[in-house]
Order: C-alpha cells, then sequence, then structure tokens
C-alpha cells in the first residue's frame, strides 16, 4: 500500500491504511497513529490541526521511557546516516531543505563535533526541526541547546518533534 492509493479524510480510513499512512509522522514510531486510531477517529481528526492535537497528545502521555525512545529514534542533524543516505524519505527531504546536505567540510566538522558532545551530555539526539532553516540558524540553535539541563532539553526535544509532525502532516 503506498499513501497516494488512500483517498478520503483519516477518519475514513480503515487501520491499516492509516497506520500505514500516519505511522511515519513522527519518526519510526508507528505506535503513535495506532493508539490514534484505536482512540477512534472523528470528524476533528480530519484536519491537519485536529489530528495533530490528538497524535501530539498521545506522545505527551505517554510514559517518559516511550518519548525518549521516540527522540532515539530521531537521527543526528547532518550525521553519518545522512552522508550514507541511509535516512528516511522524510528526514532526508527536511535536512536537504534546510542545505544539509551540502555542508562544507567545515560544517560537517561543527556538525560532527556538536553531535559528538550533545549525546555525550544527553540520552538523545539532538533534534530541530530544520525545514525552513539555514545552516547558521541550525548550529547557532545547536550551540545555544546543548547548555540545557536535560530536563529542559527532553522538553524542547518533544516539541521539536510535535513541530516536524506538524509540517509531515501538512506535507500529506
Amino acid at each position: 500500500m503506498t499513501a497516494q492509493r488512500f483517498r478520503g479524510p483519516p477518519s475514513s480510513l480503515d487501520r491499516a491504511q492509516f497506520v500505514v499512512l500516519y505511522g511515519r509522522v513522527y519518526e519510526h514510531s508507528p505506535w503513535i497513529a495506532e493508539a490514534a486510531w484505536a482512540a477512534g477517529l472523528k470528524q476533528e481528526h480530519d484536519t491537519v490541526e485536529g489530528l495533530h492535537r490528538t497524535l501530539a497528545a498521545i506522545v505527551d502521555a505517554a510514559p517518559r521511557k516511550r518519548q525518549l525512545a521516540l527522540l532515539c529514534a530521531h537521527p543526528d542533524l547532518a550525521g553519518r546516516l545522512a552522508m550514507r543516505g541511509e535516512l528516511t524519505a522524510e528526514s532526508t527531504a527536511e535536512q536537504a531543505s534546510a542545505g544539509l546536505d551540502q555542508c562544507t567540510p567545515a560544517e560537517f566538522q561543527r556538525f560532527t563535533e556538536l553531535n559528538e558532545a550533545y549525546k555525550a551530555k544527553f540520552p538523545f539526539p539532538f533534534i530541530m526541526a530544520v525545514k525552513g532553516k539555514s545552516r547558521g540558524e541550525i548550529l547557532e540553535a545547536f550551540e545555544r541547546r546543548i547548555h540545557h539541563t536535560e530536563e529542559v532539553e527532553f522538553r524542547t526535544a518533544l516539541s521539536e518533534v510535535h513541530k516536524i509532525a506538524l509540517l509531515r502532516l501538512r506535507d500529506l
């Protein structure tokens, strides 16, 4: 099944169709779409905003361990997976839209250093909704956020994951 075959609003899709289409909105975490479908989809879920609110609420209500797994499902920005072409189609497009696939050697080195320092401090990768951002803006945010406490950065990362999900829903 491909996303292009599905016609109609989210509330009209069966479970399999819904999970195939919306299960990739949150990186490698179809459990969120499965939970939304299991809770029952209504007309209010047929808008991007309505569906996003429900998906975000499922993430926010999840145990911290599950939230941490969601954060860890995200790739490093301008990281090794990107260089090897091993990102999801969504992550590839998002990183390319910010020019992360065109880093200079110096920029790539700085991203590598920041990714390593970040992961040494936090138990999850640096996450930012990069669509529409420049490499400079991303590096600036990286350098600022690395000084956060773990709790502040955990909440910031979840907020960025929700922004990414909203952008992905809009693209669908």
